[in-house]
């Protein structure tokens, strides 16, 4: 009788346990969407020399050149001002549906949100919703890349084309054949977002699904106020 007493607590114990972690787990994944945005910290995991990041800059002339005046000092002092935890946004090459290649420079001169995703994520198809509403209201102030991971295999242009029309998404989608642009981004992970300035700065990032809320976050980091 002691022992099924015992096995009987030990039991209750275990269900009040688990009861506790569910309610835990749920609590810390709604602080998740206001926490996992980072800022000014979004230096993207570079596969190659990092001068090879662009943009490229006037006043960046050899480090043991002599003594600057004027206008060169003028312009060392600027770049001396910009945030040092922002990294210059490496460049990549990926292709439209009708196989046209894009480089993401092409787009450089207006703030870019830069999302990685696949078709069969889905935690990339729930965000999606709200990338596209803030496409649609921002209307060219912001230019949205949603950027494919097309491996060949488990995401093709085909089917990543039909999910894209089958939601009626517009903004426009480019397709990474060539890992070209994740490898540069370190977006081994799925979604992955970049948020990147008017100069070609990636000034914030966010791994995960993210809300509209964490969005406009994103978004307000990188557009003048």
């Amino acid at each position: 009788m002691k022992n099924k007493t015992t096995v009987f607590i030990l039991a209750l114990a275990l269900v009040l346990l688990l009861g506790g972690a569910g309610v835990l787990y749920r609590q810390l994944g709604q602080t998740v969407p206001s926490e996992q945005l980072s800022v000014s910290d979004a230096q993207p995991r570079e596969s190659g020399d990092a001068a090879d990041a662009v943009p490229q800059q006037s006043g960046e002339g050899d480090a043991a050149a002599p003594q600057q005046s004027g206008d060169a000092a003028e312009a060392e002092a600027e770049q001396s001002a910009a945030p040092e935890q922002s990294a210059a946004a490496p460049d990549f090459t990926v292709y439209d549906a009708a196989g046209n290649a894009v480089r993401l420079s092409d787009f450089f001169g207006t703030p870019i949100v830069l999302n990685f995703w696949a078709s069969w994520c889905g935690p990339c198809r729930s965000e999606m919703s709200d990338f596209h509403e803030k496409y649609l209201e921002l209307d060219g102030a912001v230019q949205f890349l949603m950027i494919n991971m097309t491996d060949g295999a488990s995401e093709t242009v085909e089917t990543a084309s039909a999910f894209i029309a089958e939601q009626g998404y517009t903004f426009p989608v480019f397709y990474d054949t060539s890992a070209e642009a994740g490898a540069a981004y370190g977006a081994y992970a799925l979604p992955t977002t970049y948020f990147i300035d008017a100069n070609g700065y990636a000034v914030a990032m966010a791994t995960g699904a993210i809300d509209a809320e964490t969005l406009q976050r994103g978004i307000d980091v990188i557009t003048p106020q």
